[in-house]
């Protein structure tokens, strides 16, 4: 087994082994937020809604019903209703199923065999209630999730990027915040792993600045997920 990844000296680094790497889903496991953020925009215009591709990405991690509320704000004024938010939100499913499936993220499974190298936890927390995504999990990464190291869209009441998500995640895992890694994409999945007080090293597969997620507290920013792989065999 190789030595166990450590990160000292700074804000918020860890001065210790590495017990769990906490990786998100969409944009790190999958190249499926150009899909997101198709559909997204596209369904939308039924509603009377407006969003566009680049909003999605900043949204990225935020729950569905958030979402949905953020332009319902913009554009009618309050929040949707329950029932409104189930029909919006099966719209965006729906056109999102129809599209190309989305492939495994390059890197994705060099990272997670470094996670398991070290010895660490592996645990998905994800904003998403895709649930073709989900079960894709096993298909393109076999024998890396359980089902009990998984925090998903169903299993929090306050999305990215409110820490819950990554707490919950912590808790499943049994391991305290000083002991864990979060891999992330997005502006608001680095949010919620910095406020739960996890050493967050930000993957930029998509098309914002690294600026953005640097801003957004980033311990680390890097090219994608074979330069997390590295980092967590260094």
């Amino acid at each position: 087994m190789m030595a166990p990844f450590r990160l000292s000296g700074g804000r918020g680094l860890l001065d210790g082994a590495v017990r769990a790497v906490l990786f998100d889903m969409d944009g790190v496991l999958f190249d499926s937020m150009p899909n997101h953020a198709y559909a997204w925009s596209h369904a939308m215009t039924q509603f009377g809604l407006a969003m566009t591709a680049e909003e999605a990405y900043m949204n990225e991690g935020r729950t569905g019903s958030g979402t949905i509320d953020i332009l319902a704000q913009r554009f009618w004024g309050r929040n949707a209703t329950e029932e409104e938010k189930q029909r919006i939100y099966a719209a965006k499913s729906a056109l999102f199923n129809t599209l190309p499936e989305a492939k495994p993220m390059q890197g994705a499974r060099e990272a997670l065999e470094a996670a398991r190298e070290i010895g660490a936890k592996i645990v998905l927390v994800t904003g998403s209630a895709q649930l073709s995504l989900i079960e894709h999990l096993e298909l393109h990464y076999p024998g890396f999730f359980r089902k009990e190291l998984m925090v998903t869209a169903f299993d929090v009441k306050r999305g990215k990027p409110n820490p819950e998500p990554y707490l919950m995640g912590l808790e499943k895992a049994g391991v305290r915040a000083d002991e864990a890694v979060v891999v992330e994409n997005a502006p608001l999945g680095v949010e919620a792993g910095r406020a739960a007080g996890i050493f967050t090293i930000a993957a930029n597969t998509g098309p914002l600045p690294d600026e953005v997620l640097k801003e957004s507290g980033a311990d680390i920013v890097v090219a994608g997920m074979h330069e997390v792989a590295q980092l967590l065999r260094q």
